[in-house]
């Protein structure tokens, strides 16, 4: 148990070092090169934080636990919608471009939306299986293809890197080690935290599908909520909201496409309530950037969707 707890903490001090060398580093390489934050977060700072989920996910598809790897997604979107999201709103209230709210928000929905049909094969075309085949794997895939062509897209005509932060960028190999430096934090704190709090969760008796769905999830997302929180404190929010929705997007068609293309991946104890739970996450997230305060994820719709989560996973415990 000692061991365990001294990766739990070790694995933390890891994450939040690496995440703020890699809110550094990747905010300097968008001012050098032109781009947007928004960009960089939903593509390198996203990827980089999405690498934890990527790797446990493959590995368990290899090794036959399917369970695992798509609770890990599931639990995940949801960890970072509602954790997230609502920590870094509680500490900084959110603003939310237009664009935002008109071209991101609503692919994170259509992903979870996307997850929900294909995970009720029974209810819809009377399979007996719930699956993940390589045929949806390849067609996540396509889906992944397509998002990051049009985020390529989007950085070669989009806006401009922010002129208005006088401070000059740090120099480009600078900012280049710090990126791969905070990814190699992330990745390894993030990988002995998750071995540690399993550890834990495992001595304490509980189950498998509730250690996918909580401890793994919130594990290998700890990565998105250091550089999210360390993002907003420092100004950034759309590097903040890039990684979360870039995030979601990478689980869902790159991990689970990659995975499921390797072996088929059953849903097992993953049912439709964690997935609703996702869809609804993912509907408040759109509702309280677009209705309201418009543009403006608040204090007060930051913790009701930290209330969610807790719930959820008060859920989760009670029917272990």
């Amino acid at each position: 148990m000692l061991l365990d707890i001294l990766f739990l903490v070790g694995g933390l001090v890891l994450i939040l070092v690496g995440a703020n060398m890699l809110t550094d580093g990747s905010s300097a390489i968008a001012r050098r090169k032109g781009i947007s934050e928004l960009v960089v977060g939903l593509t390198v700072v996203a990827f980089g934080t999405s690498t934890p989920e990527l790797a446990i996910s493959m590995i368990s598809a290899v090794k036959g636990t399917s369970e695992l790897a798509i609770g890990n997604v599931v639990g995940s979107n949801i960890f970072n919608i509602c954790a997230i999201i609502g920590v870094v709103a509680m500490v900084k209230p959110m603003s939310v471009s237009r664009n935002i709210m008109n071209s991101e928000i609503p692919l994170v929905f259509l992903t979870s939306l996307i997850l929900l049909i294909m995970g009720n094969g029974p209810l819809l075309d009377g399979d007996t299986s719930r699956m993940l085949t390589r045929v949806d794997g390849l067609l996540l895939l396509l889906f992944f293809a397509i998002f990051m062509r049009n985020t390529l897209l989007q950085a070669k005509g989009g806006g401009n890197a922010d002129k208005a932060d006088a401070k000059p960028p740090m120099k480009m190999a600078k900012a280049v080690l710090f990126v791969l430096v905070g990814l190699a934090g992330l990745i390894f704190g993030g990988d002995i935290f998750v071995d540690g709090a399993t550890g834990i969760a495992q001595r304490l008796g509980v189950s498998d599908a509730v250690i996918a769905l909580t401890i793994v999830a919130a594990g290998t997302s700890l990565p998105e909520l250091a550089v999210s929180i360390t993002a907003a404190v420092k100004g950034k929010p759309e590097l903040a909201l890039g990684n979360v929705i870039g995030s979601n997007i990478f689980n869902v068609f790159l991990v689970l496409g990659a995975s499921a293309t390797i072996a088929p991946l059953s849903f097992g104890a993953i049912g439709n309530v964690d997935m609703l739970v996702l869809l609804g996450a993912s509907a408040l997230f759109w509702i309280f950037g677009r209705f309201f305060k418009i543009n403006l994820i608040t204090r007060a719709e930051g913790a009701v969707l930290c209330a969610v989560y807790v719930a959820y996973t008060v859920w989760l415990v009670a029917n272990a």
